[in-house]
């Protein structure tokens, strides 16, 4: 078994020829597949976060509203208890 073995795929894009030539003027201080991966798993993380969220909003519409300050009186209960 193999550990820390990283198996890549590789994806293309097209981008207008104006925007390639820009990249290639400044190649020698960017490494642009780094930058599109941090992109690509910065925005990934963002909508799996998102993804998260609505399942959480769903869930808590199904729950019975508590009346307002039923969390403090719970909080109180235990404190006075010991």
């Amino acid at each position: 078994m193999y550990y820390g073995v990283v198996f890549l795929s590789v994806i293309s894009i097209r981008v207008p020829r104006s925007l390639k030539e820009r990249m290639d003027r400044v190649k020698d201080r960017v490494k642009w597949s780094d930058e599109i991966r941090r992109f690509i798993e910065e925005r990934l993380n963002e909508i799996e976060k998102e993804e998260v969220l609505r399942r959480v909003e769903e869930l808590l519409e199904g729950l019975p509203l508590q009346p307002k300050g039923f969390a403090s009186s719970l909080v109180r209960e235990d404190r006075d208890s010991h």
